[in-house]
């Protein structure tokens, strides 16, 4: 199996060196990571490449790619699915780590089924934070939906089969899990990926579930994803 590793990025040039550091360290190692910029102030581009340029001088088995698309995190996926040679495409957030032999497991996943994700752990010490992640996970085991920050993994046939992810502000992995479903269930990984709790911690724990249980549950209902944007940024 060869598998792409797509990262949208934006203002993310501090996360860089520990984002790729991360991604070298897994072991097996993908065949491809593609880091698509969104439109960074920060030079995340600058610094993306700079890094990159030692790791290649090092030999590095993975092959690297940066590059940019128009704003806007769909886009910025299928951007990096149009460039990507793997059989699978791995989606993974700029501040979620995998497991050590997370190569491995979407290897035997997707033996037996097109798609999947893993559980989610966040980076916090707060026992409501750990339940937090266990509710995720536990509504994702149940509704078949998986979210960003779970690492969603799929077949690159199958990606192209269903147009890629929608052309939407918000709430594009829960539209693409969607109509993945109706091809098949997802892989349901217990082998957990760590992702940063710096939103729930920004924002506060019980206004951002609040948040995010009425943002999903105004979706379920037809609100527009660009009025459901406005809301979650604001």
């Amino acid at each position: 199996m060869n598998l792409s590793i797509i990262v949208p990025l934006l203002n993310e040039a501090d996360q860089l060196p520990e984002l790729i550091a991360h991604i070298v360290s897994l072991d097996p190692a993908p065949q491809q990571t593609i880091l698509v910029d969104g439109g960074s102030v920060d030079d995340s581009v600058n610094v993306a490449k700079e890094m990159l340029k030692s790791i290649e001088t090092a030999r590095s088995v993975i092959d690297w790619h940066v590059i940019e698309s128009t704003v806007g995190r769909a886009q910025q996926m299928n951007a990096g699915a149009m460039l990507a040679t793997g059989d699978v495409l791995l989606f993974l957030h700029a501040d979620t780590e995998l497991p050590a032999d997370a190569i491995d497991n979407v290897q035997q996943a997707v033996a037996q089924y097109d798609w999947g994700r893993f559980d989610v752990r966040l980076d916090s010490r707060d026992p409501l934070l750990s339940i937090v992640g266990l509710m995720i996970n536990q509504r994702s085991q149940l509704m078949g939906i998986a979210t960003g920050d779970q690492a969603i993994f799929i077949k690159k046939s199958v990606f192209e089969q269903i147009g890629g992810y929608p052309d939407q502000p918000l709430m594009e992995d829960v539209e693409l899990c969607k109509r993945l479903k109706k091809i098949s269930r997802p892989a349901c990984l217990k082998s957990k990926v760590t992702t940063s709790a710096r939103r729930w911690q920004q924002h506060g724990t019980w206004r951002t579930i609040f948040l995010m249980w009425h943002l999903r549950f105004d979706y379920w209902r037809g609100v527009s994803p660009d009025v459901l944007k406005q809301r979650y940024y604001n």
